[in-house]
């Protein structure tokens, strides 16, 4: 006699559901927060985008401000991810530095959210970031892998010995971030579309090799 099927608990649908609608919610919350900022967002419009009834916002992240924590958190989480995905032991410093510069300016490039929430974040004056424990305590690893490819130059003779990693950090994300955060503006004061994919691909060479040049001895 066959034996019966496995049944899935009787809560697994509703903790299955649960957890799509949170996910759904924080992208939605994600774009709207991104599009209007933190006093500007609507909770109605946020529950509307992600399909569910407003009241499960409040039920899942108490209030607007504990979605827009989430949501920072949730940025903040997939960029340190994939910093932590990058595997740059194996190459040479310069080639290793060159990469670490692309990713920054290449992630600023594709996720224009995270520039906006950032600005809107900053405007506040990190108020909702010092209010999260896990948002101060996500050390970034790409200072810890900016300083080690550093020593490793300094070591076969191709970068200075001067530099420190934090401060390197502060200007390769400056030099990109200032470049998208500003890029409507810069457009129109100089007459050229900075945003087409041309000017992206010139501007990526240029931030590279300005930082390789700053590096070297």
């Amino acid at each position: 006699m066959a034996s019966p099927a496995p049944q899935n608990p009787p809560n697994a649908p509703a903790r299955r559901d649960a957890v799509a609608t949170q996910a759904a919610l924080i992208q939605a919350a994600i774009s709207e927060f991104s599009r209007n900022g933190f006093a500007g967002a609507r909770v109605d419009e946020i529950a509307r985008t992600a399909g569910v009834n407003k009241q499960l916002v409040y039920h899942y992240f108490n209030s607007k401000q504990g979605l827009y924590l989430v949501a920072l958190e949730s940025v903040y989480s997939e960029i340190r991810e994939k910093e932590k995905q990058l595997s740059l032991e194996a190459l040479e410093p310069l080639e290793a530095m060159s990469q670490l510069v692309a990713f920054s300016f290449d992630y600023l490039a594709e996720h224009p959210e995270f520039i906006a929430l950032l600005t809107d974040e900053n405007r506040n004056r990190a108020s909702h970031i010092l209010e999260s424990n896990v948002l101060r305590k996500m050390h970034s690893p790409f200072i810890d892998m900016l300083d080690a490819t550093l020593k490793q130059g300094v070591t076969r003779g191709v970068f200075r010995g001067d530099i420190d990693a934090l401060n390197l950090y502060i200007s390769i994300a400056g030099i990109s971030y200032f470049f998208f955060s500003n890029n409507h503006t810069l457009s129109a004061i100089f007459g050229k579309s900075l945003g087409s994919r041309a000017a992206l691909a010139q501007r990526r060479r240029h931030v590279i090799e300005f930082a390789l040049n700053a590096l070297r001895p």
